[in-house]
């Protein structure tokens, strides 16, 4: 059974929406800057009607945001002070603890910090400015949109990809020639190595 969403049409504040995983691709984010930019003067309302930010309510009424963090901290960056949200579920009733095990096997949540290395939940930011730049889920991001791999509904598909290219392609190599890097993934994302991922289209027998 599919959660029904109740959209607010009241506007929330970016401040108070919270995020359920560390890390952006701050690539991604500036490319979402720039889509803003060429929509906010003509359509900017239309825009953000088209985009309302799909959030959990948890303890003390809390919306935890649980897709959209690019846009969403993009969107901030840009000065923008509200959204709509659509309201998947409502956990406002449960504990702390509780909360974050439901978010945690529902995959709505995904604690891993810039390095691929699993956090505890207390370790999540409280605020879309604080997440951290995971350059390689900028890589991932690049290399869907090259046609490395095709757009799944899997929950977190693009972080899968950045683990996988952050055990094969070295930081030093990325933050020197992003390009360089993308046209190494590309051939990376076709082997037999990358059969186990979502949205996996390499060669078959």
């Amino acid at each position: 059974m599919r959660p029904v969403r109740e959209p607010r049409v009241k506007p929330t504040p970016i401040r108070d929406l919270r995020p359920t995983q560390m890390t952006v691709g701050m690539r991604e984010v500036s490319a979402k800057r720039e889509r803003w930019q060429s929509e906010r003067d003509g359509k900017g309302e239309v825009f953000l009607g088209r985009h309302m930010i799909p959030v959990v309510l948890g303890p003390k009424q809390r919306a935890y945001i649980i897709d959209h963090h690019h846009l969403t901290r993009a969107l901030h960056d840009e000065g923008v002070e509200d959204v709509l949200v659509s309201v998947v579920s409502d956990l406002s009733h449960l504990t702390k603890d509780a909360f974050w095990v439901v978010l945690d096997n529902r995959n709505w949540m995904h604690p891993f910090d810039e390095a691929g290395q699993r956090r505890r939940y207390e370790d999540i930011p409280k605020s879309v400015q604080d997440l951290a730049d995971d350059p390689y889920r900028s890589l991932a991001g690049a290399l869907r949109r090259a046609g490395g791999y095709a757009k799944d509904t899997v929950p977190f598909s693009e972080f899968l990809w950045a683990d996988f290219l952050r055990r094969r392609i070295k930081s030093s190599a990325l933050a020197k020639n992003f390009e360089t890097c993308l046209a190494q993934a590309c051939e990376i994302a076709k082997t037999s190595e990358a059969s186990y991922l979502p949205g996996w289209c390499g060669p078959t027998d």
